[in-house]
């Protein structure tokens, strides 16, 4: 069993794109009346104390989520986030981060459904906890059955959940790719996903690292045939000449919504401001779809900013 534990990292810039970018798919998909399924493959433990030992000992929340938090200015979206965390806080002080799970449980609705899976036999047990005392405080016939955790394999566990029976879900792949296998393993969990559900939006997180593996991971999403796509991600500073450390990661969406790319557009430039660490900080921006009858896409960068 790999040691990775989240808590260590909650509410860094990685979060604070993961979670802008989830809960702009969130408020997306709940416009409609027909019931969303939320699949989290690798969810962690649901809500991190920012106290914890485990958060302070690096404080990387406050390189992310810090810089936004008592800020009057943001953008309506940015905004919008900054409020689903202020969600699991009381007063002014930034006291605790939500996962994902906890971000999608305060943005869906009753009629909305979450699947929570970890592997990690802490982090399970951590989750299935919070999960449960998020429930006690929910109003009378809230979550309830909504509400499925379960210690498994979240890559192996999403075959036998697509389609969702409202045929509309979106899917969160965030692995913590300490293993370099979990690159391959999502290429090939979405070459079947498609397969079962191909209307689905997924959404995959991902370092910006040297390895190969990490640098080959969005290339190889770009040339999924017949999807369209959007790829953004954000870097706070220059990588280390020795490699450690993560200062950047990206989120890769397969059938965003129509709406999300010009948010980005319009959102990047200012985080990467506000999240900025040293030079080099930069976002980049860019989108495809199919081509009738070709198996080429369109593409599109932003330039960087800084």
């Amino acid at each position: 069993m790999f040691s990775y534990r989240h808590a260590f990292h909650a509410g860094n810039h990685a979060d604070v794109l993961k979670h802008l970018v989830l809960t702009q798919l969130l408020d997306y998909m709940v416009q409609k009346d027909g019931a969303v399924m939320f699949v989290d493959t690798h969810a962690g433990g649901g809500i991190y104390s920012l106290g914890s030992p485990q958060a302070s000992r690096n404080a990387e929340y406050q390189s992310g989520i810090s810089r936004l938090w008592g800020r009057k200015d943001l953008p309506a979206p940015l905004a919008r986030y900054v409020e689903a965390v202020r969600g699991y806080n009381t007063g002014d002080q930034l006291r605790s981060y939500p996962g994902s799970p906890f971000i999608a449980a305060k943005l869906l609705r009753p009629l909305d459904r979450l699947r929570l899976f970890e592997l990690h036999h802490n982090e399970s047990k951590v989750l299935v906890e919070n999960m449960r005392k998020l429930d006690a405080h929910a109003p009378a016939g809230g979550r309830g059955k909504r509400v499925m955790v379960e210690r498994e394999d979240g890559f192996t566990a999403l075959k036998a959940l697509l389609p969702p029976p409202s045929r509309r879900g979106l899917i969160l792949i965030d692995p913590p790719y300490e293993d370099k296998m979990d690159y391959r393993r999502v290429k090939d969990v979405l070459d079947d996903a498609l397969g079962r559900f191909p209307t689905g939006t997924y959404a995959i997180w991902y370092p910006l690292l040297q390895r190969m593996e990490a640098r080959q991971l969005p290339e190889r999403l770009k040339r999924m045939p017949g999807k369209d796509w959007l790829n953004v991600t954000l870097s706070i500073s220059e990588a280390s000449p020795d490699g450690f450390g993560l200062t950047g990661s990206g989120m890769f969406i397969i059938n965003p919504p129509w709406t999300l790319e010009a948010e980005l557009r319009e959102l990047m430039p200012t985080l990467t401001t506000l999240l900025t660490a040293g030079p080099g900080a930069n976002f980049v921006l860019e989108s495809g779809a199919p081509v009738t009858g070709v198996g080429a896409r369109r593409g599109r960068a932003l330039p960087t900013q800084a």
